[in-house]
């Protein structure tokens, strides 16, 4: 539906408006809205920022058809408007234009003519629309994605990139944040987002810092990879930062409540796949790494108390020369026959 704004201070001028277009407003095509002169119309825009057309007549009390012409790309600079008038004079036409006037149509009206009018100024302002969010989407990608990924992303062999997997050894870190549900619950959704955005933000300064990278944010927990060389003395590295950072961490307030945050974290290194995980019909696929050593991780993250780094037995002789560790339990975990013996890595 196309949202008009008729601005004249003719009486009769609305219902004219009103028979002749009754069937595009019958057909939810056309919603007409109505003012009497440039200042009552631009409190209408104020008020109703979806209107996207208007027809003014030049000649009007308080503020006339021209002056609103030049206030309007204040208020929105998309909409365009057609001007509607029996001064048809060259001078009044120029004005017009050179004000930003999409069109002008001579009282009185051909309402054929002005029909045909209104639709090409739609057309015209779908596509300004689409134009403008096309650059916001581009930017918020450009906000997401580095621009040596973009380019990247525009040359042919990425396509046949996207099929490429492998098989390799690394290290998952799955970090959670205890208790935040209480938080979600409680506290407005803004100041939640800004919260956990906060949290998630002082996490992956410390996981890039040593080298890894965050795979995804899952709701209120963060998985993260380390692959290369030394990855599971990095990947635990970052873990006791992470932990130490929140350690001390001062307490948020938000709303009535007051929060410190305090993480949960699962390691496990060994081989997993790396790839493009998802669906093409969609068009949403995710490069991750999927695999038993990482399932593992993020089971241990689920058992792991309050401020505890957990790791498996495994993972513990790859680690006890170079990090103090003590045993804490054997955990059944899922899909694992026998209980999985944990031990905690220490300051």
């Amino acid at each position: 539906m196309a949202k008009i704004l008729v601005v004249d201070d003719e009486a009769d001028l609305e219902m004219l408006v009103k028979q002749k277009f009754r069937r595009k407003i019958r057909d939810n095509l056309y919603q007409f809205v109505f003012a009497q002169n440039g200042e009552e119309a631009l409190k209408k825009i104020d008020e109703q920022p979806d209107i996207e057309i208007v027809l003014s007549d030049i000649n009007m009390p308080v503020m006339d058809g021209l002056t609103l012409l030049s206030r309007l790309p204040e208020v929105n600079p998309v909409i365009k408007a057609i001007v509607v008038s029996a001064y048809g004079d060259m001078q009044n036409i120029r004005t017009a234009m050179n004000r930003g006037a999409f069109d002008f149509v001579l009282k009185p009206v051909d309402f054929k003519d002005l029909e045909l009018t209104i639709e090409k100024a739609i057309v015209h302002v779908k596509q300004l629309q689409d134009t403008i969010k096309a650059i916001k989407e581009n930017n918020i990608l450009k906000m997401y994605v580095d621009e040596n990924v973009l380019n990247f992303m525009t040359h042919k062999s990425f396509a046949n990139s996207l099929l490429e997997n492998e098989t390799m050894l690394a290290t998952v870190m799955f970090i959670d944040i205890c208790e935040f549900t209480t938080i979600t619950e409680n506290v407005p959704a803004n100041e939640v987002v800004n919260l956990i955005n906060t949290i998630f933000d002082k996490i992956a300064q410390i996981v890039i810092s040593y080298g890894g990278h965050i795979d995804k944010f899952m709701g209120d927990a963060v998985m993260a990879v380390f692959r290369d060389q030394y990855h599971l003395d990095r990947a635990i590295d970052a873990a006791l930062g992470v932990k130490a950072q929140f350690n001390g961490s001062e307490i948020y307030h938000v709303a009535e409540c007051d929060y410190k945050p305090e993480l949960s974290i699962g390691i496990n290194t060994g081989e997993m796949v790396s790839g493009n995980i998802g669906s093409e019909t969609l068009k949403r696929l995710d490069f991750t790494v999927i695999g038993d050593a990482v399932n593992l991780a993020q089971r241990l993250q689920t058992v792991a108390k309050a401020g505890q780094i957990l790791i498996s037995e495994e993972v513990y002789t790859l680690a006890k020369e170079s990090f103090n560790c003590e045993i804490v339990a054997p955990y059944v975990l899922k899909n694992k026959a026998l209980p999985v013996v944990t031990y905690q890595v220490l300051e």
